[in-house]
């Protein structure tokens, strides 16, 4: 009589069975996985591998180059509006699109950009070429939440606060990013001064000391107050560290490596790893025959072709236009073995000689006063661009799990 199987064979052999089912089954899904995600790496390669930097404007005159906001934006600054104060050619100039090599660069979509920002904030920090930068930024997100309010706090020289997404974005004034004042000169001394501007190269300036705990995310910049036509001999720069004149004397390019080297390392040590901090590089002015306080216009009709860049802004030609590239060497130099990003903005930027305010500043006597305004930009106009490269920064740093 053939042995009795044990009563629960029969049930583990079934039992098997089920397990290797199963088992085969859980092999699909997981490839599945594995291979949506290899997918979405080589997606996220792909978009923070283009750089939005380089490429060319190209004419567009289908309403994909529209200006989001216009005259009526509450946030313009008089001199900047050029549709208010009439510009000549302002619909050609929003008609030209920049496309960067290799790779497209999305419009901002102030919806979904405000969402994604929502409970956060947002700081510029420097001169007035970020605040010319943050007007843009405030007149596009506006599309987003018209009831925006204005917003000075912490310091801010002037801001936003969206209350449909609980963001603020603000710029705070500090051309030098160093605190600096005016000292009259002494009545004993005479050496042709009317005094001097004391910068101190390891305070910050009053107007950005205290937000490092209130920003997400920061935009610095400096480099347009570091010439002789803001601080000539009258009335100089004299650097000091640890409340003592630094000897010898620094001049005034050498005065910017120390404060560039101070406020980089201050902003390492106070402000928080997880906030987003960029640099933004020069924005070129254009100034032709002559500084802005002799005569220098800028009334061209389109941009700049490629192979005259460097006649305008090449260091070594010695133009009136040729400081932002030896500063942005000096910013480049200092920020590497930072955490702060390069917004560099200045070659696309070079392009534009045609979409300044030029004569257009809004006001009878301006530019007898001041000359033409070759250095900022007209609004609606470039600045839009800068924020759309910026909107696709965010995203992308989002995506990599900011």
């Amino acid at each position: 009589m053939p042995p009795k199987l044990p009563p629960a064979l029969p049930f583990l052999i079934l039992l098997s069975f089920l397990f290797f089912y199963l088992y085969s089954i859980s092999l699909l899904p997981h490839s599945t996985t594995t291979a949506a995600t290899t997918t979405t790496t080589k997606t996220r390669t792909r978009t923070t591998s283009c750089n939005l930097f380089k490429g060319n404007w190209v004419l567009d005159r289908t309403k994909s180059t529209k200006p989001l906001y216009d005259e009526s934006c509450p946030f313009h600054r008089n001199a900047w509006n050029c549709l208010r104060n009439q510009r000549e050619n302002m619909g050609l100039i929003n008609s030209w699109r920049w496309v960067p090599k290799d790779c497209e660069l999305p419009k901002i979509d102030p919806e979904r950009f405000l969402e994604l920002m929502r409970n956060r904030n947002i700081g510029l920090v420097g001169d007035s070429l970020n605040e010319n930068f943050l007007v843009s930024f405030l007149c596009i997100l506006r599309v987003a939440d018209g009831n925006a309010k204005k917003w000075k706090r912490k310091g801010a020289w002037r801001g936003a606060y969206f209350p449909k997404f609980n963001v603020t974005v603000a710029y705070h004034r500090a051309v030098l990013l160093s605190k600096y004042e005016w000292q009259p000169k002494q009545p004993t001394v005479n050496d042709g001064q009317k005094g001097i501007y004391r910068v101190d190269v390891d305070i910050p300036a009053e107007d950005w000391a205290t937000i490092t705990d209130y920003y997400d995310v920061l935009i610095f910049n400096t480099g347009h107050w570091w010439g002789d036509d803001k601080f000539p001999k009258e009335t100089p720069l004299v650097f000091y560290r640890a409340g003592q004149p630094i000897l010898p004397p620094l001049g005034l390019f050498e005065g910017l490596k120390v404060v560039l080297e101070s406020m980089v390392s201050y902003i390492e040590r106070e402000f928080p790893r997880k906030t987003l901090k960029f640099w933004r590089l020069q924005s070129p002015r254009h100034f032709y025959g002559g500084e802005w306080n002799q005569n220098g216009s800028c009334l061209l009709d389109e941009p700049l072709k490629e192979h005259e860049l460097n006649l305008w802004f090449d260091p070594s030609n010695n133009g009136v236009n040729t400081e932002a590239r030896k500063i942005n060497h000096v910013i480049e130099e200092t920020l590497q073995g930072t955490d702060i990003r390069l917004l560099d903005l200045t070659h696309l930027s070079e392009f534009r000689a045609d979409a300044h305010p030029a004569i257009w500043l809004g006001k009878k006597d301006a530019v007898a006063i001041w000359g033409q305004d070759c250095m900022h930009w007209c609004l609606p106009g470039v600045p839009d661009t800068w924020v759309d490269i910026f909107s696709g920064l965010i995203n992308n740093s989002l995506q990599m799990g900011w």
